[in-house]
């Protein structure tokens, strides 16, 4: 058996208290902070503070003075070859050849394809890199096609994903806009994160499509009546929930731990990060601890709870660089 919720949530805090103080003076602002900690609590891998560091400064010393990777993203892809890599530097330059070949079949330069790359030299796929990243562009067109004001470059990771799975990309593209157009005639609202949600419902190919949406529709009732205002960014977490039968049994238990957060003294002010990150707790402890998920759809979790970071991270992060340069 894995460890508990209580476990991750306190092993978390403390990654944090660690990483809060270490970076006082960094570049690091508090919400990446917090989703860089939550990488490490819901991985087994102690958090050690000077090997993180010793990767994070050999990350700053190796790329161009204008690279994404000289300001606060290093902190997220030194945290992800941290947790993948035993020998995380010498990682970090085959990882930037991935991060070239993206450029090379058509992603622009930026935070987005940085987390691409991470998500695809990360992954345990045995198709070819190549193939895979033609697919992922021929994926990421089609998006744009269907919803063009929608698609951007935050879309990457989860293009890169759905370009890992075995099946036809018009047929993916087709459950995507079927996913897309249900949700919101069960009232989720139209946007980038709806479509994130449909995305999430794509790729778990084992559960009838009404299944989910009528779950995710419930989760949200159900969370409404705890008080809880949904707003769109919480809307793939919710399709993490909906994947899990019965979730909505651990409602009451996510939401206890959401408030714990709140009362936090560093985390009180950032209320919809608290709800994200309770979230993937829940799920993270649903699936170590259950033996009614079947390994593909574990798997399929992990992996989507792992896209869902890492681009909420570069989000977060790009909103910080942007609120920096207009000071």
């Amino acid at each position: 058996m894995g460890r508990d919720v209580n476990q991750i949530s306190t092993e978390y805090m403390e990654v944090f208290t660690a990483l809060k103080k270490k970076l006082k003076w960094g570049m690091a602002d508090t919400s990446s902070i917090m989703m860089i900690s939550s990488l490490y609590s819901m991985n087994e891998k102690p958090f050690q503070m000077e090997r993180f560091s010793t990767i994070t400064d050999y990350i700053k010393k190796n790329v161009g003075t204008f690279s994404t990777l000289k300001s606060s993203h290093r902190f997220t892809v030194g945290a992800m070859l941290d947790l993948h890599f035993d020998e995380p530097k010498d990682n970090f330059h085959k990882y930037l050849a991935v991060y070239e070949k993206l450029v090379e079949g058509g992603f622009k330069r930026g935070s987005f394809t940085y987390i691409a790359a991470l998500s695809l030299f990360t992954s345990n796929t045995e198709t070819d890199s190549d193939l895979l990243i033609d697919r992922a562009m021929i994926i990421y067109k089609n998006m744009k096609k269907s919803h063009y004001f929608l698609t951007g470059d935050n879309d990457y990771p989860l293009a890169l994903l759905l370009a890992q799975l075995d099946r036809n990309t018009d047929e993916l593209i087709n459950d995507m806009d079927r996913y897309y157009d249900q949700l919101n005639q069960n009232g989720f609202r139209k946007g980038n994160d709806l479509q994130f949600l449909s995305h999430i419902f794509t790729i778990q190919q084992d559960e009838d499509p009404s299944v989910l949406v009528d779950r995710a529709k419930s989760l949200t009732q159900d969370f409404k009546k705890m008080g809880l205002r949904v707003k769109p960014m919480f809307y793939p977490v919710i399709g993490l929930l909906a994947l899990i039968e019965n979730s909505s049994k651990d409602i009451e238990t996510l939401m206890a731990l959401y408030d714990r957060f709140n009362n936090e003294k560093h985390f009180r002010w950032k209320k919809d990060i608290n709800f994200i990150i309770a979230t993937n707790f829940i799920v993270k402890d649903k699936v170590e601890n259950t033996n009614l998920l079947t390994t593909g759809i574990q798997t399929t979790i992990e992996t989507i709870i792992q896209a869902q970071q890492t681009a909420m991270i570069a989000g977060v992060a790009a909103a910080a660089a942007a609120s920096n340069s207009s000071n």
